[in-house]
């Protein structure tokens, strides 16, 4: 079939791949000028580096292999280890941290040349009964047999395909970065809580960490011009890894992203056009579930259009397949540790009274029983 993809970030890139590799002719709308580079550092679980070696994405020397999930109280006292080499070993891959703009750089490095059409902002998509056609901003018409919106959370094709408003603001906010290293994290990734929020770090490759502070951020509050001093306020008197990072870094560095999270709706499309990833089932990014569930998106669906035979009912099974997982992770996402307001974070307390109590084997079966729960692939 001809497939039409909106959106070339790493949803709608692997997408692409997955189809092209099935057969599909695909065509990439995106709507900005050039590929979108920036954002930091995505976590790939062992589902999501599966689901990219599938798709003959080869990670090997991009971003740094994870050894190690660390959970440390506020003081810097480990309280839960996780044991990620265990997990790699059980499901026959490795989690990793990797920035963003090299995991879309090596997705669409694998695509045919002309594949992605910059600048094709998309302003209508309808779907009939024999396929579907889009028009961007430019007065430009595509057509073809199927359509997949993956344009983010902020989705286009979801206010047309099913309308309804925009995804809801949770009552949280992450400040993050991609910054050279203050010091060595190595294999670990390292998250602290506390009742002023949480904060986590990590090694990206190349030098770079990755790091973020989650805090309670109301729902219209004005942009954080200084988000810097914030963070600095808020979190003084915090372990050591906090200070050194907070010290290594100028305004202009971190970003602000308020947390937004989609209902996740029953059926993810209408006809001949079905949704991917944040354009699906926008969550906040608290354990790091977005991009792996896009991932699985992508299998999913590339799965479904080799075996239903009507293109016309890919939606129905694509959306039984996939509601159940996503709608899990977001409820996870969502609940697991932060709420609004000045309302201290849920866990901190318990997490704190753990003491280490738990054994890392222990924790890390845990771990690897909810990774497989989300994931269809290990």
């Amino acid at each position: 079939m001809r497939v039409l993809v909106v959106g070339a970030g790493i949803g709608g890139l692997a997408a692409a791949r997955g189809l092209i590799a099935a057969g599909h002719e695909v065509v990439v709308l995106e709507q900005a000028q050039e590929l979108r580079l920036g954002g930091g550092a995505v976590t790939l679980w062992c589902n999501g580096t599966a689901i990219l070696g599938d798709l003959g994405v080869d990670l090997e020397g991009a971003g740094q292999r994870l050894a190690t999930l660390r959970l440390r109280t506020a003081s810097g006292r480990t309280v839960l280890d996780f044991d990620l080499e265990a997990l790699a070993e059980r499901f026959g891959t490795a989690a990793r941290v990797v920035p963003r703009g090299s995991l879309i750089t090596l997705l669409e490095s694998g695509l045919p040349e002309g594949t992605v059409r910059l600048g094709a902002r998309v302003t209508d998509v309808r779907s009939e009964r024999d396929g579907v056609w889009v028009r961007t901003r430019a007065g430009q018409d595509y057509s073809g047999d199927f359509l997949v919106g993956a344009d983010g959370v902020h989705s286009r094709v979801r206010s047309l395909v099913l309308g309804g408003g925009p995804a809801a603001l949770t009552g949280v906010a992450t400040c993050q970065a991609l910054t050279p290293a203050p010091f060595d994290p190595g294999s670990v990734t390292t998250m602290m809580v506390g009742r002023q929020g949480d904060f986590g770090f990590m090694g990206a490759g190349d030098g770079l960490m990755q790091w973020f502070f989650d805090v309670p951020w109301s729902p219209g509050a004005p942009p954080e011009d200084k988000p810097l001093e914030m963070l600095r306020r808020r979190f003084a008197g915090w372990g050591g890894p906090v200070a050194r990072v907070l010290a290594s870094v100028e305004n202009g560095d971190a970003e602000v992203f308020p947390h937004t999270r989609h209902k996740v709706p029953l059926r993810w499309g209408e006809g001949r056009c079905v949704l991917l990833g944040d354009a699906a089932h926008g969550m906040p990014p608290v354990m790091a579930q977005g991009t792996n569930q896009a991932l699985e998106d992508v299998a999913t669906l590339v799965d479904c259009l080799d075996t239903v035979p009507d293109p016309a009912a890919v939606v129905r099974v694509y959306s039984s397949r996939r509601r159940r997982q996503a709608a899990l992770a977001s409820t996870l996402a969502s609940h697991s540790l932060a709420v609004s307001g000045p309302r201290t974070f849920m866990q901190s307390e318990y997490l704190m009274r753990m003491n280490g109590s738990v054994p890392p084997r222990l924790a890390t079966r845990g771990l690897g029983r909810l990774l497989r729960t989300l994931s269809s692939r290990i």
